[in-house]
């Protein structure tokens, strides 16, 4: 019995010694740079403060600096112009710099002749908006938009006319130069080269690709395209693989020309012109960039698969969606379409989860682009028109809802992969410069990874001059990744051999990324390398700091060069040998110093959780970091906090602040100092809302909306839980809002319909029953509780609870 336990003993020591050997892997950084050139491309210009936009093959820059833009698609039309402002400052807050938007042609012109650019559809005063919030706008002018809107975006009088859409019939393109006049009349004056916000335009979509189905068929008819007819067999519904080449290529990319010369005509003179260049779509060549496109959870394919944009790749040399149309090599590699959330249509309810978006950013990233775009980063709803409802509903879509499951909900809510993916953000507004023209090196299983490899590590760098940083990812959609415990990376680089950490490894838990940096210059003192993401830098000379973030199971250590001296000041623990300074983290926050060459430099290390309730404040010509869980928006005059739910909430500044903020509601109480934080806490007033509801039958339900509004409440948020097939929302008979049932919890702000002189008393809920062999329930297989037990019934229905939450509002001025 004994030597049975003996050897029970040896072999449990045997797995522990095993456990803690970290799986090492390998990969050479010693590679040449990315040759660098211009002269092809006909873009860029200046503003007349002598601000100036570039374009080379391979990064944009500003003022000669490079640049790693990030754009959020949000639909003015879509969304009450109340409001546009508050969401405006949202996106910033998120780390937008760029605005994307559509203008739908229908929705100006619904009537022939007619047209509207005022209330919701007003798109001068948007831009101007946009100008007010120091950001920059790409307007996205059609004349097909496609966007999930009726005919594409086409009115329908279009269908009527004796002309070929989508071509160069001079009776379509006469109508398309109208259209164009009309927006130009609208950006007179706001554009980049007049000092205005608008950096560029994006000429048709899709082109030559897909297509939307005309509004104008019968139920049951196969889709008739919105294409010209000599493309239609080369058109395919939704973003995809375009393997065939279009024998009517050039004819595709001479029609946008044509276009690009109508709008310059119309005065859309800007340094960007952008083309959906994705699956062989036609591009202007050398005079747009042909952006990219990413969704990993498409509503127009026939079933859930795995998606290959969690896999790192080369997409400088090989684009998303390929073949194309043009020379990758020539052009920056530009994602405009990431799809940070999806449509439903109502056969196909996939469900975005949050936890992708980031992970599919790091990838990209990782993979060479330079240039981030969302669709959609903000949701909205699709006004009706005269006639009937503007939305895609030959597609089956719903008739208002455009959701999206963005960051930034159909009514403003922020939710997880709005913090999620401004910590991204955040590291290329601070770091974008260093990284834009590093190259991307891939390890040498990289090729022969496929999406349903959940074992092998995945994992890149860019490099440039051997210093840059490493790429990890531990996502996968539609399946679950196991951790990868004890990762230790060997890299070769032009600086010698980099062993990431020097002794054991790190955990990357299972739907986790990160990026960390190696050989790099923190303010001068040599850092060889981080087990940290980088979130900012301050922009004080006087005192500047660095902050970095520990992702979610991970210590996070620092290994710096010799000549670096290194001071710690709280939660971190120092030890020194002949070859590097090594930080290792001991607590949830931890702070130190470093010196060299005379400079120094405060370092924080907070853990992911805290910064993902971080927002960048800038207060003349320095950068505070709030953290708090409530939204912070920051405007020319202080900051407001939105906080859904509690009246009482808290905020933390970094560095400490001497000047206590005033709130213009409520109180604010001064909360014992950190070392290096200052704490708050601030009272509202409360003000609750009772949920007063009656049931008609068991698919009617009304609740009674509230009528009291006061200077604290910034929205009131109608949450409907319910298991069924789809939900109407009507007032005064009027269908004001819809929602296809993913088991999700359906949400309703409720400010936007108390606009009206008169506020409306109530709203009629109407639910649709979920059949037992609906085709959308294979998307629901993987959240098993939002698909009921039926039982022996053919149909299931049940409104389990109503909600009603404020929003409540608070503005700080310091």
């Amino acid at each position: 019995m004994k030597n049975v336990w003996i050897a029970i003993a040896t072999c449990f020591c045997s797995l522990q010694l095993t456990a803690q050997s970290p799986k090492v892997y390998s990969i050479d950084a010693r590679v040449a740079d990315i040759p660098v050139y211009s002269n092809h491309l006909k873009l860029g210009g200046k503003n007349p403060a002598g601000d100036s936009i570039g374009v080379n093959n391979y990064y944009l820059s500003m003022n000669n600096k490079p640049v790693v833009p990030v754009a959020g698609e949000f639909h003015y039309s879509r969304y009450p112009r109340q409001y546009w402002d508050e969401s405006l400052k949202k996106m910033k807050a998120g780390g937008i710099n760029i605005i994307a938007t559509y203008v739908f042609w229908n929705l100006h012109e619904e009537n022939e002749g007619k047209f509207e650019w005022t209330a919701d559809k007003d798109l001068r005063y948007f831009i101007e908006l946009v100008k007010q919030n120091h950001l920059h706008a790409i307007v996205r002018v059609g004349p097909f938009a496609h966007g999930e809107m009726r005919n594409g975006g086409f009115p329908d009088w279009l269908l009527g006319k004796a002309l070929t859409p989508r071509s160069n019939d001079a009776a379509y393109l006469a109508f398309v130069e109208r259209f164009y006049q009309q927006i130009g009349q609208q950006l007179q004056g706001l554009y980049f080269k007049d000092g205005g916000p608008v950096i560029g335009i994006q000429i048709e979509n899709e082109y030559q690709h897909s297509a939307a189905p005309w509004g104008l068929s019968y139920p049951g008819q196969p889709y008739d395209m919105t294409a010209a007819e000599r493309d239609l067999s080369a058109t395919q519904e939704g973003v995809g693989v375009a393997q065939e080449p279009n024998p009517y290529a050039q004819l595709g990319n001479d029609h946008m020309k044509i276009l690009k010369a109508l709008a310059m005509k119309a005065g859309m003179n800007t340094p960007l012109y952008t083309a959906t260049g994705w699956g062989n779509a036609a591009i202007i060549p050398n005079e747009s960039i042909p952006v990219t496109a990413g969704y990993a959870y498409p509503f127009w394919t026939p079933k859930r698969d795995y998606s290959p944009f969690f896999l790192y790749k080369n997409i400088h040399q090989q684009p998303d969606y390929s073949p194309v149309r043009y020379k990758p090599q020539d052009y920056p590699a530009f994602a405009a379409e990431l799809g940070s959330g999806i449509m439903s249509v109502y056969s196909r309810r996939p469900i975005a989860v949050h936890q992708s978006f980031d992970a599919m950013i790091n990838r990209c990233l990782g993979s060479g682009a330079n240039g981030l775009g969302y669709y959609m980063y903000h949701g909205g709803s699709t006004p009706k028109g005269q006639h009937g409802f503007m939305s895609d509903e030959t597609y089956g879509l719903p008739k208002i809802s455009y959701d999206f499951q963005a960051p930034i909900g159909e009514y403003g809510q922020v939710r997880e992969g709005f913090h999620r993916l401004k910590l991204v953000h955040f590291f290329l507004q601070h770091f974008g410069d260093r990284l834009a023209p590093m190259t991307t090196v891939l390890p040498v299983n990289a090729a022969a990874l496929k999406p349903d490899n959940v074992s092998d590590l995945r994992f890149v760098i860019r490099v440039k001059d051997g210093s840059g940083f490493l790429f990890v990812n531990n996502f996968q959609d539609d399946t679950t990744m196991p951790d990868q415990r004890q990762v230790q990376i060997k890299m070769e680089s032009s600086k010698g051999l980099l062993t990431i950490p020097e002794n054991g490894g790190f955990d990357l838990l299972s739907g986790e990324n990160a990026i960390f940096p190696f050989h790099f210059n923190l303010n001068g003192s040599l850092l060889h390398y981080a087990t940290a993401q980088l979130l900012m830098q301050s922009n004080d000379a006087q005192q500047p700091y660095v902050v970095f973030f520990k992702p979610k199971g991970i210590q996070g250590e620092f290994s710096f060069a010799t000549g670096v001296q290194v001071t710690a000041i709280s939660g971190v623990a120092i030890d020194k040998n002949k070859k590097r300074v090594l930080v290792k983290c001991t607590n949830t926050i931890g702070e130190f110093s470093v010196t060299a060459a005379g400079k120094k430099t405060r370092v924080l290390v907070i853990d992911k959780s805290l910064a993902l309730q971080s927002y960048i404040i800038n207060r003349g010509s320095k950068k505070w970091l709030i953290f708090s869980d409530a939204v912070v928006l920051q405007s020319d005059t202080g900051i407001t906090m939105l906080s859904d739910g509690k009246n009482n909430f808290e905020l933390s500044i970094y560095p400490k602040n001497s000047d206590v903020p005033k709130p213009g509601i409520g109180s604010l109480e001064k909360m014992p100092e950190s070392a290096s934080f200052s704490h708050y806490r601030i009272k509202l007033p409360a003000m609750e809302y009772l949920v007063v509801s009656r049931a008609i039958s068991q698919k009617k339900t009304v609740v009674e909306l509230p009528q009291q509004w006061p200077g604290q409440v910034n929205d009131v948020i109608l949450t409907m839980d319910y298991t069924g097939d789809t939900g109407m929302g009507f007032v005064d008979g009027e269908l004001v809002t819809d929602e296809f049932y993913k088991g999700i919890p359906w949400q309703v702000g409720l400010r936007k319909f108390m606009l009206a002189s008169e506020k409306p008393k109530e709203m009629v809920f109407y639910f649709r029953p979920m059949y037992k062999n609906a085709s959308y329930l294979v998307d629901l297989q993987p959240y098993p509780q939002s698909i009921p037990d039926f039982g022996n019934n053919k149909n299931y229905l049940k409104v389990n609870h109503i909600l009603l939450t404020t929003q409540y509002k608070v503005n700080l001025k310091f």
